[in-house]
């Protein structure tokens, strides 16, 4: 067994205080900080004896905005994420392209809209010639993630045996031999077979609402990033997850592109889902991370304003204001919503809610 770093309680202590940051007063955060020091204490027993190993995973579906599967490990092995994500993922951030986006500390999706929006402008000389834009979407991403390719190019970067070590525990972790389903039945069918975990092939697959995931798929799919940058060449690109764009004023060379693409899939054993492959002229516009960026403006996708619209005038009055919140926030990342938040306002003062003069805020009613 590898030794272990040296100062790993102390990195044990702020992974702990990191992952308890947005679940404080969830029962499991709760059940392990009665007795914390405890806890700790045997987490990092098992940690540097070479005994840990991850626990049973909760796994849930949500429905909106399409059913998906959602995979939730135990309280302590998330420390452990986060433990691996704190000491690793510097690295691996400092080789990332600019243009790569999602689980990287600034990098969120106002970051991919606006650079998208940039480099439009760019492309376009400020919308004043023509282009076009391929988007691409990988054809069921994190259920084909072939563990023994990230696994390769994890061993690249991580030179400590022990870290390496654990990288490959949580990595080859398969979550499908310890679940706890919740939820009924007729919500766990919604979910496409292809899409599920649970019909993965062996080696394959990760679980969608772990941070590891999160981090292991930006990690796969850098070797994306750097071909199309420096094989493909391509001028303006942007990605985020599995969804990215790239901009030329030539569809003939988009189509070039797109065939070199693929063939570096194949060698990650990925490929693009064909019907969300669009090759369209710039004017028509880019739906990308919730946005739609068009001639002069970014707005948030109409659909997504229209499901804030119904939503809102059904919602039990208790949960109205914080959700009508998230919504105005969502809003304003777009550089041209006044229009989205007055009609967002009217649903809300329909409904008895005063909201802030420059429509950014809805106040509790009586407040």
């Amino acid at each position: 067994m590898p030794s272990a770093d040296p100062h790993l309680f102390s990195a044990l202590v702020q992974a702990y205080l990191d992952c308890r940051r947005t679940k404080r007063n969830s029962a499991s955060a709760l059940a392990f900080e009665a007795q914390l020091e405890h806890n700790l204490l045997q987490l990092h027993d098992e940690l540097t004896t070479g005994a840990y190993r991850p626990g049973r995973s909760i796994c849930f579906v949500i429905t909106h905005p399409k059913p998906r599967e959602v995979w939730a490990a135990r309280f302590r092995d998330r420390i452990v994420h986060h433990l691996l994500y704190n000491h690793i993922a510097p690295r691996f951030h400092a080789r990332f392209t600019a243009d790569s986006c999602a689980c990287i500390p600034g990098r969120g999706t106002l970051y991919a809209a606006r650079r998208l929006e940039h480099q439009v402008r760019s492309q376009t000389s400020n919308w004043s010639r023509p282009a076009y834009y391929l988007k691409c979407d990988l054809a069921n991403f994190f259920v084909s993630i072939d563990k023994a390719v990230l696994l390769e190019q994890l061993r690249r970067q991580i030179t400590e045996p022990w870290w390496m070590s654990l990288a490959q525990v949580i990595l080859m972790h398969d979550p499908r031999g310890d679940v706890e389903l919740r939820g009924h039945q007729t919500e766990l069918a919604l979910v496409p077979p292809h899409k599920s975990l649970f019909n993965a092939p062996d080696g394959h697959g990760l679980p969608i609402g772990n941070l590891s995931s999160q981090f292991f798929a930006n990690v796969l799919l850098d070797d994306l990033d750097q071909h199309v940058k420096h094989q493909v060449r391509a001028p303006h690109y942007v990605r985020y997850v599995d969804d990215f764009v790239l901009l030329h004023d030539s569809a003939q060379w988009l189509n070039r592109a797109k065939a070199s693409i693929e063939g570096k899939l194949a060698e990650l054993h990925l490929a693009l889902n064909p019907r969300k492959t669009i090759l369209q002229p710039l004017e028509r516009g880019i739906d990308f991370v919730g946005h739609l960026v068009k001639p002069w403006r970014r707005i948030t996708r109409p659909r997504t304003l229209h499901v804030a619209l119904d939503r809102l005038q059904e919602m039990p009055a208790q949960d109205l204001h914080q959700s009508a919140n998230s919504y105005f926030g969502l809003l304003r990342q777009a550089s041209h919503s006044h229009h989205d938040r007055t009609r967002v306002a009217n649903v809300l003062r329909d409904r008895g809610h005063v909201i802030a003069g420059d429509i950014t805020k809805v106040f509790r009613r009586g407040s």
